[in-house]
């Protein structure tokens, strides 16, 4: 079971000019942001290790030597905002200002963002400026695959837009700027070509597959080459696949192997004899530390076990070594069992050739209550 570790509890702690009040209840991964109060009345969000190291000492009402700041910007006009007071929240450190917009909106800024001028209005600005703009007219210009048809509706932030067909057929709405800069050249059909679809790969030969000609990709935008197998059949194949080797013929190579596979494996009453042989003399264990054994939310052992197909739920257990046991005797009856009784068959049928073409080996599983009982003519026996 996971290994559970105590919370620190953190509450009542100071550090620098700030006291841990309580577990904010938010976390990034496993950590947790605790809420502390600073000496000057603000609150903040920090980490354990920034608490512990000393990296976050304030709210943010203090700034590093060498670096002046100004820290009441009450009544300061930046643009179209006029900063109306300190709204008490923070963001990593820093005050976040309420400013009023000429517009009516409020909204909250960090002082950098007032300073540097990346903030002079609500979001306004581009709304009630842009139509005033005059639109260039790109009707009927080209831009790589795209040709454009009508204007279309202003986007959110009050650019200009326009309907454009694709030279695939598709009509997409794209915006004049990313038009004019190149950013966007198809309606997206283009986007997963690459320098493998493109290159000329005619009479290469990818294992049993020959490339003949390039087929039709059908508006994917990944190219496909027709290519004829050794064995004579015809099919397309992505051109992906052919170069990376994962298509490396029509499907017959495993089809061949399959078969030669099972050649090679000797089935009885359907049991493939080499895979149980390999399977009892290398156990892999799975996640719940034994083969078998499936671990509960509830804390709980189930224990299950295949043979011939049929699936045998052998009941839950406290504790493992109860569950385990079970397991093993699953397996003395099923997996050695069988092992030992085609053994002791095989050398009946060595001694007596005629018993065994009218008698074939047969070992037969029956569930009786929580009971297994073994039916068999290689080694007459009764388990439960």
């Amino acid at each position: 079971m996971a290994k559970v570790y105590k919370k620190k509890d953190l509450v009542g702690n100071r550090y620098g000019k700030l006291t841990v009040i309580e577990d904010s209840g938010k976390r990034y991964g496993s950590n947790i942001l605790w809420r502390c109060r600073c000496d000057c009345g603000g609150e903040i969000l920090a980490f354990r290790s920034q608490l512990k190291s000393g990296i976050v000492t304030n709210c943010g009402c203090e700034t590093k030597p060498g670096k002046p700041q100004v820290t009441d910007l009450i009544g300061r006009r930046f643009g179209k905002l006029t900063v109306i007071g300190d709204s008490g929240e923070r963001k990593n450190g820093c005050i976040l200002w309420t400013c009023q917009c000429d517009c009516g909106k409020e909204i909250l800024c960090k002082r950098v963002e007032l300073i540097s001028g990346n903030q002079q209005s609500c979001g306004c600005v581009p709304r009630q400026y842009a139509p005033k703009k005059p639109r260039e007219d790109l009707s009927g210009r080209q831009f790589g695959e795209l040709t454009v048809l009508r204007p279309a509706e202003n986007n959110k932030q009050g650019r200009a837009c326009w309907v454009c067909r694709c030279s695939c057929g598709k009509e997409c709405t794209v915006s004049a700027l990313h038009l004019k800069s190149g950013h966007t050249r198809s309606c997206g059909c283009k986007r997963y070509a690459s320098s493998v679809n493109k290159k000329d790969i005619t009479g290469r030969r990818f294992g049993r597959l020959v490339a003949l000609y390039p087929a039709d990709s059908k508006g994917t935008g990944k190219t496909a080459w027709h290519c004829r197998c050794d064995c004579g059949t015809e099919l397309d194949v992505n051109t992906m696949s052919l170069v990376r080797g994962l298509t490396q013929s029509c499907g017959c190579k495993n089809q061949e192997q399959s078969a030669k596979m099972h050649d090679h494996m000797h089935y009885q009453d359907n049991t493939c004899i080499e895979r149980l042989n390999r399977i009892h003399s290398d156990r892999r264990e799975n996640r719940s530390g034994f083969r078998g054994l499936f671990l509960t939310k509830s804390g709980s052992y189930r224990v299950n076990i295949t043979f011939q197909g049929v699936h045998y739920h052998l009941g839950y257990f406290s504790n493992m070594a109860d569950a385990v046991q079970a397991r093993l005797d699953a397996e003395s009856i099923m997996h050695d069992g069988y092992i030992s009784a085609y053994d002791s068959y095989l050398k009946h049928a060595e001694d007596d050739p005629v018993w065994a073409e009218e008698n074939p080996f047969y070992y037969k599983v029956h569930r009786i209550g929580n009971k297994f009982q073994v039916v068999t003519n290689g080694d007459e026996k009764s388990a439960g």
